[in-house]
């Protein structure tokens, strides 16, 4: 009952958070939090500081990869990822960027 509540009000709030969405904020979190084990930019060459992180532009291009997804994930804690905690409308800027990577 609370993974559905918890579910519907995202989805409810979705079109608001993503108002605040700002890509050129998330590109300057990705430099300033991420850019240390991933490959934050659209170069196809460019190769992870940690082999083991994804660059982000794979990610974007991931089928799977959704603005719902990128906000899941950047709100959840990961074992091979430090515990960066952001606001909601930094979450919402980074996925917006990574997004946009990917061209969606």
């Amino acid at each position: 009952m609370r993974i559905a509540l918890s579910l519907a009000l995202v989805l409810i709030a979705a079109p608001a958070m993503a108002a605040s969405a700002d890509p050129a904020t998330g590109a300057h979190i990705a430099k300033t939090d991420c850019a240390s084990c991933h490959a934050i930019k659209r170069d196809a060459e460019a190769k992870s500081p940690d082999p083991k992180a994804p660059r982000f532009v794979d990610v974007a291009k991931m089928p799977s990869t959704t603005e719902l997804s990128l906000k899941v994930f950047l709100r959840s804690p990961h074992r091979n990822m430090p515990n960066v905690v952001l606001a909601p409308e930094e979450i919402d800027s980074l996925a917006s960027y990574i997004l946009g990577l990917g061209g969606k």
